[in-house]
């Protein structure tokens, strides 16, 4: 019987296959070492192949849509309705095959080679901005210890270990140790400016990046950020579902039609949420119209600006 829908379950090494046929019955189900994964599918007749999205699901995606075959990513809480008693990999590459094969199903854009690569500056720089705050953390608190405080904020941390240098009381196996942190703290600041100078550079020959940035509050790093995440914008009917996507909607608890909203779901992608709540506030704590706008009620709808920015290639605006 030919296979007409695959769930493949994703892992480091053992990969678990489970094929139906058109009437639905399983035909196949087969591990899978990682070697065995591409020239396993280039004998195959092309079929619908479904996965979570998950780590390295873009990769075999991809790989898999080279050879002919119809892949869609699944988010891996929409499987989980369909897995039955049990977890193993079997039952999860046949809830995967299940879930793949309903016609409400929402399905997880494949994102290119480029795409990831400028998600993986983004990643790499949140890595070390959080590196630098830890190391600003352990000096401010160890030289706490000997007296010595500054305001907060990065621009102080030079002043504070000048007052170091100056203040003989501080030991001099102190010193040499915070000097030690001091040399990291500046290694790790360099780092930080050349991936933001290559972000920027990347954002400078990208059209939909560019016109992402004439956005108030939207700068180089977050409209890179947009691009490289948001794979197929018109995916969004609209600045809510946007919204929705991102975590910024209540969480809803409504029964007996009654309806009861929570706090915001941050059922979203973390780190492109922190970006644009920190640029919007930006924009309401520096701009005099802003805040004549928030102050007269009228809200700015961004996420309706982002999908409609993203969806007009020719705007020159």
């Amino acid at each position: 019987m030919q296979i007409t829908t695959i769930g493949l379950d994703l892992a480091k090494h053992i990969f678990q296959v489970h094929g139906i046929d058109a009437n639905e019955g399983v035909v196949e189900k087969r591990r899978l070492r990682r070697g065995q994964v591409l020239s396993y599918f280039a004998k195959l007749a092309p079929c619908r192949v479904g996965m979570e999205a998950c780590a390295t699901a873009h990769f075999w995606a991809r790989e898999l849509r080279r050879l002919g075959h119809d892949v869609l990513l699944i988010p891996p809480q929409y499987v989980k309705a369909y897995l039955k008693r049990g977890k193993n990999d079997a039952a999860d590459a046949a809830a995967i095959c299940e879930a793949v094969t309903r016609p409400s199903m929402r399905f997880v854009p494949i994102k290119n080679e480029e795409q990831q690569a400028v998600l993986v500056m983004h990643r790499s720089r949140d890595l070390l901005v959080r590196q630098r705050t830890q190391l600003i953390n352990a000096l401010r608190g160890h030289l706490s210890e000997f007296g010595l405080i500054e305001a907060q904020g990065p621009s102080h941390v030079r002043r504070l270990l000048e007052s170091m240098q100056a203040d003989s009381t501080v030991p001099q196996l102190a010193r040499d140790t915070l000097a030690l942190l001091a040399s990291t703290l500046d290694a790790v600041s360099v780092q930080i400016d050349a991936i933001e100078a290559k972000i920027a550079a990347w954002h400078k020959v990208n059209p939909t990046s560019q016109r992402l940035a004439t956005i108030p509050g939207i700068g180089p790093l977050i409209a890179s950020a947009i691009t490289a995440t948001v794979t197929d914008p018109a995916a969004f009917r609209g600045g809510r579902e946007f919204a929705a996507w991102l975590g910024l909607t209540p969480r809803q608890k409504s029964t007996g039609g009654k309806q009861r909203l929570g706090r915001i779901s941050r059922k979203g992608d973390q780190y492109l949420r922190r970006l644009l709540i920190i640029g919007a506030q930006t924009v309401l704590l520096r701009s005099k119209a802003a805040r004549a706008t928030a102050s007269s009620k009228l809200e700015m709808n961004w996420t309706a600006f982002l999908t409609f920015f993203l969806r007009r290639p020719d705007s020159d605006q």
